[in-house]
């Protein structure tokens, strides 16, 4: 008996609605549903709210159309460039060649600075780089813990630092440290 009326009931919600029972779809005279233009309408809105806030490619330092180049630089093995501030005593006269590997929000310029009177007394010549698209040093597309590693080479042969130096870091300069220590332990 529930059966009989529950089957009674849907033909009178199917005729209120005008539902044709066959294919369960509502009557509409040939035109869309609004659900489905608004689903429409919000995927075009969402599609150019990605394209208006996606910045640019970066540009270079030095390139046309680029920012100048105000840095020290020195060319890697695979052509990019990774700029550089000196500190300290001259290259040839230091006990001490350091290398600095800075963090996330920073750069060649946030190196540990200690005066020049205790540098010059201790002996050290410190180098801080800007890394792989930070600053003015270019972006690595195939950067990894490898290629951080063979930065720091590359930097250190490029000013002749010679077969030994010590290497600094901070936060997330650590990471270069730590594949310098895995890759090019000799150094």
């Amino acid at each position: 008996m529930a059966a009989a009326s529950t089957g009674n009931l849907l033909q009178e919600v199917h005729a209120k609605l005008k539902i044709n029972a066959a294919d369960e779809t509502i009557r509409n005279n040939g035109s869309p549903p609004v659900a489905l233009l608004v689903l429409m309408a919000a995927a075009m809105v969402a599609g150019w709210f990605v394209n208006a806030v996606r910045p640019p490619p970066p540009t270079p330092c030095g390139a046309e159309g680029g920012p100048p180049v105000t840095a020290a630089r020195v060319r890697m093995r695979d052509g990019r460039f990774l700029a550089y501030a000196e500190s300290g005593v001259r290259r040839e006269a230091a006990r001490f060649k350091v290398v600095y590997s800075h963090g996330f929000s920073g750069g060649r310029m946030d190196s540990p600075r200690a005066s020049q009177a205790l540098l010059e007394e201790l002996g050290v010549y410190m180098v801080a780089f800007d890394r792989a698209g930070y600053g003015e040093s270019d972006p690595d597309p195939r950067r990894s813990l490898r290629s951080a590693a063979m930065d720091i080479q590359d930097l250190a042969d490029a000013l002749q630092l010679g077969p030994k130096f010590h290497l600094i870091c901070s936060s997330l300069g650590c990471h270069a440290a730590w594949a310098s220590f895995k890759y090019i332990p000799h150094r």
